[in-house]
């Protein structure tokens, strides 16, 4: 089933993923969504509903608390929010295309995935939101405020004509997000955001260096590889999608920049997010010769359409490990022993609401998350330190990767990689880290747990 068919799937049978075009995470598991449907894993399949403010607002917060995007309704009637959340449910139901290697077999490929998916969720958030609002700012230079304007327009009123749709955008801005006075010293909205997660004036060379890295790494690697672990996608790759498909590909500026620069992420982008461009080599894809006779069919991706052999890590990807290790782990290290006081201190009690995953502070949350709050922390990065809030979020997802870890832990060549990496071998020690910090979501939101 093709998810937009006027042809609908029975509503009891058939995921509804609200989601729109522009959302970080909506473009990774709808890409993700896309992959298992292909390979007939998902039962009918899934319909992408364009989760319009009025479905926000009377169906999804009634639903999770919370009007953050994606958000999924099953087949058997459960709420989904969060795309790791939807990942999960969706791996552990439908085991056909599996989308991150076996443990047992391959414990490099399957952590090294879910480290590049903190790196995609949270790390990579912060220079996806500069690379989307910088163009947009007044008198920015190049400008895609225009863009801008009108793809949230798109979701903010579908029914009405272009010029109104793109008008609604510009309304919203500025009314949500004091656009005209994002340079003043009381920013609203992403810009505040970017401040909150670390992104100053003294940081913000610092942040662009390490997207830079992280550009000029991917662009090597997909000059030998269709996808990150070879000639099929896994959950790293959708994972990347997050901010490489809404932010640095599809937004105007960046993703002219994107495509000059980096093409071969560019296409890498076309064949992960969709399967139907024949130009970018995708999964969906099969290439073919002529033997004078009759067509002859091979894999349209590299490495025979396949995951490499042997649990083995290319280049690229040992390098993006390499960021995660020296710029990200020490932060969640940090942020980890952080939230886990606060969790024990007189100011909460255990099974009360956590910050939930929020790009800036959470309601009720902002005099703990800013202006030295003790839910913030300093950070290093580049060799510049500045104070960044503290999401929980990612402190839920590194407590998913415990039971992961203990299930590769066994392996010596696992051990010897992470070791390779600059605090690298911290890492086999996560159950210590996270052993007072409990936490658990419930639709939207987050709480501390006991034991």
């Amino acid at each position: 089933m093709v998810e937009n068919s006027k042809e609908r799937q029975d509503p009891v049978q058939t995921y509804k993923l609200f989601t729109v075009e522009h959302s970080y995470f909506s473009g990774k598991i709808r890409a993700y969504l896309r992959w298992k449907q292909f390979h007939g894993a998902l039962g009918a399949g899934f319909e992408d509903i364009l989760a319009t403010p009025e479905l926000i607002e009377k169906l999804l917060m009634t639903k999770s608390g919370v009007p953050s995007l994606p958000q999924m309704q099953c087949p058997d009637g459960t709420w989904l929010q969060d795309s790791s959340a939807i990942f999960d449910h969706i791996e552990a139901s439908h085991k056909q295309a599996l989308a991150v290697p076996s443990p047992g077999h391959a414990p490099r490929q399957c952590l090294a995935n879910y480290l590049i998916e903190l790196l995609a969720d949270e790390w990579l958030i912060v220079t996806a939101c500069r690379a989307r609002w910088q163009p947009s700012r007044a008198g920015a230079e190049p400008s895609h405020l225009a863009f801008n304007e009108q793809q949230w327009g798109a979701w903010l009123a579908p029914d009405e004509t272009g010029e109104k749709r793109r008008q609604a955008g510009a309304g919203f801005f500025e009314a949500s997000f004091a656009i005209s006075q994002a340079d003043s010293d009381k920013p609203k909205g992403p810009f505040e955001g970017l401040g909150q997660l670390g992104m100053t004036a003294a940081t913000e060379a610092a942040w662009l260096a390490s997207l830079e890295n992280i550009m000029t790494i991917l662009e090597a690697h997909f000059s030998d590889h269709d996808y990150l672990f070879g000639g099929q996608p896994a959950l790293a790759d959708f994972a990347l999608m997050g901010p490489f498909y809404a932010h640095f590909y599809r937004d105007a500026a960046p993703g002219f920049d994107l495509r000059t620069r980096f093409p071969l992420v560019a296409e890498w982008v076309e064949r992960t997010h969709g399967n139907d461009n024949v130009n970018a080599r995708s999964y969906a894809q099969t290439l073919y010769g002529f033997d004078g006779e009759e067509l002859t069919p091979r894999p349209a991706t590299s490495d025979g359409g396949v995951w490499l052999a042997d649990d083995a890590i290319p280049l690229g990807v040992d390098k993006l490990i390499g960021v995660f290790f020296s710029e990200m782990w020490p932060v969640l290290k940090t942020a980890t022993d952080c939230l886990t006081q606060f969790i024990n201190s007189d100011a909460h009690q255990i099974g009360d609401e956590l910050p939930r995953k929020s790009f800036t502070a959470s309601p009720g949350f902002e005099a703990y998350q800013t202006h030295g709050g003790s839910l913030t922390h300093q950070f290093t990065l580049g060799g510049v330190s500045a104070q960044r809030m503290v999401v929980a979020n990612q402190m839920w997802m590194l407590q998913r990767l415990v039971p992961i870890l203990e299930a590769c832990n066994g392996d010596a060549r696992l051990r010897d990689w992470l070791s390779d990496f600059d605090s690298g071998a911290d890492f086999l020690h996560l159950p210590d880290l996270m052993a007072g910090c409990h936490i658990e979501k419930r639709g939207g939101k987050i709480y501390s747990t006991a034991e």
